[in-house]
């Protein structure tokens, strides 16, 4: 086994690692002089780290750069766990029994603007673009088919539009039954992107309020929290008629023949961010160096995942139990550049995952302000704030000044080329490829509020 040391004051680190594979020979080294120096210059405050992620095909990340030894090229020893659900790793990266975790992008966020449990958390690295999906049970499928335009071969045309749930919702209310359908977490992309779908073809998924805080005000579909895993179960009891989640749970329906997918959050929001990489501020600030080498491997994770010929590898590390733990083909269906819709209908989707390409582990502001603009438009932020607000919380809690010391250095070291540092300002260009058209500008997050007709207005 080849030990690769950094600098004096992480030796100890070292010596534990050589001790965890078997050598129980006490050994001292005195000095670096004789041994070959790891790929980072930075000195490493806490080299040992323990990360949290949920079953899901975006936590790849973390996955390869401890596989693919990214993690230990910067001195650092690390602990991938996973973890049950969205709060349960959102309360222990806040108490410290996690260094960092796989996180859902609204979460960091919610946690600076106050909705839901506080705290200062930090994302100096966006996980993921795209990954997403909307599956409804073959029953409404059945129900959706016929106000769904057809190609010449008779196949759906895409993307699917809400416009064709609203007859089925009408149906179950005409029988007296509520039509539900689920997502991840209240701040989770999930459960913004369904109500986008929905609310952009005139269908209301409720308000939030101090008192309502199941968001379901005024509702034409009800949406309740189901985790990940348990998605195509639940929808298979019929407690949900449909759901919006991540990869492999979609897949996961088609493969059981319980669900068809009817649109990808690629349709919804072209090259939306999904997950972020969380640390407190306080661990960020008591370790900086640690922050950029995690930042840096993870770097070269996403690099490696989107490098051609690699997903295929990626997918029997994904499979692995301690990962993902779903089946190599069911995976694949989405990871290697495809998606299957209703079964046998299986889609080229080259950037149904991204991980590198278009700056996607970048932490834009936009992608902060943007979820904001969602809490705003349902409720969760209770009341107007000034323009200037948006601006600073996303400063707050994303940090591309991490990322930017972190690829800088990799640059520095050969491993990604100086073309892969966007020039920006931290906002993307304003943009419509959403679903309905709409316009946003990240630099006019209340104009944008503003601008939808269902939702609140500032």
């Amino acid at each position: 086994m080849k030990i690769k040391f950094f600098k004096a004051s992480t030796l100890i680190a070292a010596a534990l690692l050589l001790a965890s594979c078997g050598d129980k020979k006490k050994k001292e080294t005195k000095t670096t002089t004789s041994v070959e120096q790891a790929s980072t210059s930075l000195e490493i405050e806490k080299p040992q780290l323990t990360f949290g992620f949920i079953k899901l095909t975006d936590m790849a990340p973390l996955a390869i750069a401890k596989e693919k030894g990214f993690f230990e090229d910067e001195g650092l020893f690390v602990s991938v766990e996973a973890q049950s659900n969205w709060k349960n790793i959102l309360d222990r990266v806040i108490d410290g029994q996690l260094d960092g975790s796989h996180m859902l992008a609204g979460q960091p966020i919610a946690a600076g603007a106050g909705f839901g449990r506080q705290a200062a958390l930090v994302t100096p690295f966006s996980m993921d673009l795209n990954g997403n999906g909307i599956t409804v049970s073959n029953k409404v499928w059945e129900g959706m088919k016929p106000h769904v335009k057809k190609d010449g071969d008779g196949k759906p045309v895409h993307p699917i539009s809400a416009d064709a749930l609203k007859p089925v919702i009408t149906q179950y209310k005409n029988e007296g039954k509520p039509f539900k359908m689920g997502m991840v977490f209240p701040v989770s992309t999930h459960n913004y992107e369904i109500r986008y779908w929905l609310a952009a073809a005139g269908i209301n998924p409720g308000m939030y309020s101090a008192d309502n805080i199941q968001g379901q005000i005024d509702a034409e579909v009800l949406l309740s929290v189901t985790p990940p895993p348990q998605m195509p179960a639940t929808l298979e009891a019929g407690t949900i008629y449909g759901y919006c989640v991540g990869e492999p749970w979609n897949q996961q329906a088609v493969a059981k023949g319980i669900g068809v997918p009817v649109t990808t959050n690629y349709d919804i929001w072209k090259n939306n961010p999904e997950k972020v990489f969380v640390m407190t501020k306080k661990f960020v600030e008591e370790n900086p160096n640690t922050a950029v080498a995690v930042t840096k491997a993870l770097i070269r994770a996403g690099q490696w995942l989107d490098a051609p010929g690699n997903r295929a590898e990626a997918v029997k590390i994904l499979s692995m139990p301690q990962y993902v733990g779903a089946d190599e083909a069911v995976l694949a269906n989405s990871m290697t550049g495809t998606f299957e819709f209703e079964k046998g209908d299986k889609r080229e989707m080259p950037d149904f995952n991204v991980f590198y390409r278009y700056n996607a582990t970048y932490p834009f502001y936009s992608d902060a302000v943007w979820f904001l603009t969602q809490m705003r438009r349902w409720g969760q932020i209770p009341e107007a704030k000034p323009v200037e607000w948006y601006a600073e919380k996303a400063k707050d809690i994303y940090r591309p000044d991490i990322w930017k010391k972190a690829a800088k250095l990799l640059v520095k070291e050969g491993k990604i080329p100086a073309s892969d540092i966007p020039e920006t300002d931290g906002y993307k260009p304003v943009t419509t490829d959403f679903i309905d058209g709409n316009k946003y500008d990240g630099k006019d997050p209340i104009g944008y509020i503003n601008s939808f007709k269902i939702g609140n207005k500032d």
